[in-house]
């Protein structure tokens, strides 16, 4: 790429994130600058295809020649959003409400150049959606059957898309361009200041000397790396280059080494504190606080990586898989040379339970806190001033995939509510599960899994969520655990063949068959494809209800989770038979059900923890006297 080109990018992507710092500590406002959200918005968005334009080419490779053409799209992605930010308020009092020309050609102009913005930075599966949204809009009237909608002209469809607030500058960009940029600025932060190596330090030292520890280290650090990023695939690129050389080194296959860093690295986006984008915008969607959401994936996710952890372990005791033969480092010298990085987790937990403070506000405390890192480093790294620039410009980099996805998802959005074609799927879905709950859910996890794969979590969320939420609230569930129930099953995409790019990312670096490797991950992850319909069903798995009945069922749910692993891996002391493990595996989901599911359930509940329980107990008797016949022998 020429010089000036990759210098002109980075410049303006180091700018971007450095106004939208200014934005959310409110500098403008107070030097007395009164602009609207749609101002900031339309300027962030201007930066953005201005650095898609100059860093990707048409055919989305990143080391061609700028063309002029390209440069001709940069300025005119700048000049057009910095009017459009400049004269927001004139344009979308009289140019929306009057529909007037100018309008009208500014906003089939941003249509476009959005979307060409997207095919370069995410690909085609998220334009390929869109544009079947785009296309049904002036033909929807012509749908057969209950997805018809009303009709829309195109000049209607441009100046809507453009200036309804509903559309383009509604919530999902709102979410990207302010919380998001600054979530991403703490973890680059973060990373720059040596938390990423403290952090699978940390890993290393806690469960590396432990049976089948590279394994371990590989849960441990990429649940502590995805609660930062909130993005699989890039946390399976940036620790399984340490971790899937370690698993394979110590003995494990390389599609189990590649499956546990795909399972373990998907699971970061729904690990608390941090969630990731989808998160955020779910809490903006629901109106309600990011630490309700916070506090209703703790349960899930706990789950989710006990069991992991559960199977790791037990593979590590099939295959006589030991701890890592190579010195370690004490979790206390880790501890005390990088205490500082665990500050700013205290930090952000505390801004957002305790002070109730938005979450854009939180990351910038805890970004702050990271600034001991000038004068405290971790194995003679520190943050130095020369480092802000690359910072500044590698987090507008990061975010303008983001950008792309929101603004795209904007469009979809506006589609569904200026069509009609919202409310039609709702009543179609309904109406194909009639009463059957169950079935609904079914079909909306399908659904989910399908249209999720080969996009980013955020852009399954908010598709999703648009499209399949209100059908699981029409039928009567609460709107948090509707949308847990989606945002899980969307993420599930990341390792579900037959394209799991979570899993394929995993087998690129492990030079295992990506199938295979997606299957494995699907088994690992059990859980994320069970509790999502109990939650559903029963709220107490997150953290909703009496604290009586939600103790009982967290702690059911533990046993029957630890049972479950069990029979998925066939062994415990020894290898188990096929009939004690299908034995062990009903058990498991039984303790599972919560007891309020239905009448009964607490019998069956009671009845899966004895005949678990009596199965493990069993196991170690005849391991017990299988050693003891092998030391007499």
């Amino acid at each position: 790429m020429q010089l000036w080109a990759t210098k002109a990018w980075r410049g303006l992507a180091a700018l971007m994130t450095f106004a939208a710092l200014l934005w959310n500590i409110d500098f403008f406002e107070w030097l007395g600058f009164a602009f609207v959200p749609e101002q900031y918005y339309a300027f962030i968005m201007g930066f953005c295809l201005a650095v898609v334009f100059l860093s990707v080419r048409f055919n989305r490779s990143e080391d061609a020649r700028v063309p002029w053409y390209d440069v001709v799209l940069c300025l005119v992605s700048l000049g057009l959003l910095f009017y459009v930010g400049s004269n927001f308020l004139y344009l979308k009092e009289f140019g929306w409400a009057e529909s007037t020309d100018l309008a009208i050609g500014i906003g089939a102009v941003l249509m476009v150049l959005i979307l060409e913005g997207l095919r370069r930075s995410a690909g085609y599966i998220m334009l390929t959606i869109a544009l079947v949204f785009i296309v049904y809009a002036p033909l929807g009237h012509l749908v057969p059957g209950s997805l018809v909608g009303s009709k829309t002209e195109l000049w209607k469809l441009a100046v809507n898309m453009g200036f309804n607030p509903n559309a383009l500058f509604g919530i999902p960009l709102q979410v990207g361009t302010t919380i998001v940029v600054m979530f991403i600025l703490f973890g680059q932060v973060l990373f720059q200041a040596g938390g990423g190596q403290f952090f699978t330090d940390l890993a290393m030292a806690t469960v590396g000397r432990r049976r089948g520890g590279a394994a371990k280290i590989s849960v441990v650090a990429s649940a502590l790396f995805g609660t930062i990023s909130g993005t699989a695939v890039s946390n399976v690129v940036t620790t399984g280059i340490m971790t899937i050389p370690l698993m394979r080194k110590a003995g494990y296959s390389a599609t189990h080494a590649g499956a546990i860093e795909a399972i373990a690295s998907t699971g970061g986006q729904f690990m608390p504190p941090i969630m990731g984008a989808a998160a955020f915008l779910m809490a903006e969607m629901l109106e309600v606080p990011y630490s309700e959401i916070v506090i209703a994936a703790i349960i899930p996710s706990l789950l989710y990586y006990f069991a992991v952890f559960i199977q790791v372990d037990l593979i590590a005791a099939k295959d006589d898989i030991k701890f890592i033969d190579q010195s370690l480092p004490q979790a206390t010298e880790v501890l005390r040379e990088g205490w500082h990085f665990i500050l700013p987790f205290g930090v952000l937990v505390y801004s957002l339970f305790e002070l109730n403070l938005p979450p854009e506000r939180a990351a910038i405390y805890s970004t702050a806190s990271l600034l001991i890192s000038f004068f405290k480093g971790y194995k003679g790294e520190k943050l130095r001033i020369s480092h802000l620039y690359d910072i500044f410009s590698s987090t507008g980099r990061l975010v303008i995939e983001l950008v792309m996805i929101v603004a795209t998802a904007g469009f979809v959005i506006g589609i569904l509510n200026l069509t009609g074609l919202g409310f039609a799927l709702t009543f179609a879905l309904v109406g194909i599960a009639g009463d059957s709950l169950l079935l609904l859910l079914l079909i909306s996890a399908v659904i989910c899994i399908i249209l999720g794969m080969g996009m980013p979590t955020l852009a399954i969320y908010v598709l999703l969520g648009a499209l399949i939420g209100p059908a699981i609230v029409e039928a009567g569930i609460p709107e948090i655990p509707a949308h847990l129930f989606i945002l899980y099953f969307g993420m599930m995409s990341m390792i579900t063949p037959p394209i799991a790019l979570a899993a394929f990312a995993a087998a690129t670096l492990t030079k295992a068959d990506p199938m295979a490797t997606g299957f494995v991950a699907m088994r690992f992850g059990w859980t994320a494809y069970l509790v999502p319909f109990l939650f559903v069903y029963s709220p107490t798995l997150i953290l909703f209800g009496e604290p009586a009945d939600i103790a009982i069922n967290v702690s059911t749910a533990i046993i029957g989770t630890y049972f479950g692993s069990v029979a998925v891996i066939g062994f415990f002391s020894r290898r188990m038979n096929t009939v004690l493990r299908i034995v062990l595996g009903i058990a498991g989901l039984a303790a599972l059900v919560p007891f309020e599911v239905f009448d009964g359930a607490s019998a069956l509940n009671i009845a899966g923890v004895v005949i678990g329980a009596a199965i493990i107990a069993y196991e170690i008797m005849a391991g017990k006297a299988r050693k003891a016949r092998s030391e007499m022998a």
